[in-house]
């Protein structure tokens, strides 16, 4: 087996034994960088386990050739066969809003198509058992994130994850499913056709977890973080008081993103648990469009204020130009579309802005009404 020659310091240091995200972040935090506690010594790393002391020295004194480099080389070379990528938290292209979470996972595994980690995404979770009326929820909610430019992104499982991803699929828009196991296998196994699908209509799997990971009930909380970490909100529908994804919408407080609940009848048991989100400060919602008008100004936040155009308005004409005032991405956006259909990554390379960035003003031009989504990409519509 070929080694690489350079292996992601992420990756090794999350592969020490005994090592778990709690002593991974400690350590980074007091020297600096991954990198920097790879290359010193075991016995100054506090409470390093016998095992990690044995594998970190080995590999400082073998390199390439120590077991620590090898594990990690069989696991890059599994993803490579997987037709996936590794990308580490050191990179660039690691998703911005991710790493801004607590201890956020050092290294993701991900395979399809990897810009959606940079658009602007919606979280939709809850019960494995939906009633006729959250299934139906679920679709019309998705459906109508999709076509107004959100990225739908939820945890693979049965019930009303798979509702959501199913449904953004079938409309112009785009799914990321956040996996509990290793990016060669997919649990629920009634879900592979669904992952398939995922990534035969452009979208996304994505984990934390090395290949060959089995699904463990610990890991789907941990999954849940992810989940909620991508998106700038989450959309709790159908929910019972001890139901899973009330972690997803713990976690999602905890990170400053929005909580989004449907109501649902008193004497239904699924609905009790978002009527305690709801009680606790989740926003009720009764439209979908309620969640895009809330969402507004969490995209502009991805913008900086000396990109904001702010015009007195002390005419009438003057108020309407103040109204339609935009950004200065919105503006190089808007030269470089035409009246005819551009894809997002066309768009991308033809402007001097970030991904992310990109994703953002293409929402907000339409929801301004300035731009419209097609299948085939985006274009001008004035």
């Amino acid at each position: 087996m070929n080694k690489p020659d350079s292996i992601p310091a992420s990756l090794l240091l999350s592969l020490l034994p005994g090592v778990g995200a709690g002593r991974y972040w400690d350590w980074v935090e007091h020297f600096g960088s991954a990198g920097n506690v790879l290359t010193t010594a075991a016995h100054l790393l506090p409470q390093c386990p016998a095992k990690a002391k044995h594998s970190l020295t080995q590999y400082q004194q073998e390199k390439q050739n120590s077991a620590l480099a090898e594990q990690a080389a069989k696991i890059l070379e599994h993803v490579k066969k997987e037709n996936a990528v590794l990308l580490s938290i050191e990179q660039a292209q690691y998703p911005i809003l991710l790493k801004q979470i607590h201890r956020a996972p050092p290294v993701l595994y991900a395979k399809g198509n990897v810009s959606l980690m940079h658009h602007p995404q919606i979280a939709i979770v809850g019960t494995r058992n939906p009633t006729h009326g959250g299934s139906e929820n679920a679709k019309a909610f998705s459906q109508y994130l999709s076509r107004n430019g959100f990225t739908i992104t939820s945890g693979l499982a049965l019930g009303i994850d798979g509702i959501a991803h199913q449904a953004a699929m079938g409309e112009i828009g785009s799914t990321i499913a956040v996996m509990a196991t290793g990016i060669d296998a997919v649990y629920p196994t009634r879900h592979r056709q669904l992952a398939g699908n995922i990534l035969n209509n452009n979208g996304l799997l994505i984990t934390e977890f090395a290949p060959n990971t089995p699904p463990l009930a610990a890991r789907f909380p941990q999954r849940n973080r992810i989940i909620s970490g991508l998106s700038i909100g989450t959309l709790i529908i159908e929910a019972a008081v001890k139901s899973g994804s009330l972690i997803t919408a713990v976690y999602a407080n905890e990170q400053n993103r929005e909580v989004f609940c449907i109501p649902g009848s008193i004497h239904n048991p699924q609905s009790k648990g978002c009527h305690r989100l709801i009680k606790e400060g989740a926003h009720l919602v009764e439209t979908a469009n309620d969640i895009v008008e809330h969402c507004q100004g969490a995209l502009a936040q991805w913008q900086t204020p000396s990109d904001v155009t702010v015009k007195n308005h002390q005419t009438e004409k003057d108020t309407e130009e103040y109204e339609s005032a935009l950004s200065e991405h919105e503006k190089q956006l808007l030269k470089i579309l035409a009246y005819e259909p551009q894809t997002l990554e066309s768009i991308i390379n033809n402007s001097t802005l970030a991904a992310e960035a990109v994703s953002a003003g293409l929402v907000l031009l339409e929801l301004k009404g300035k731009v419209k989504q097609s299948m085939w990409g985006y274009e001008r519509c004035t």
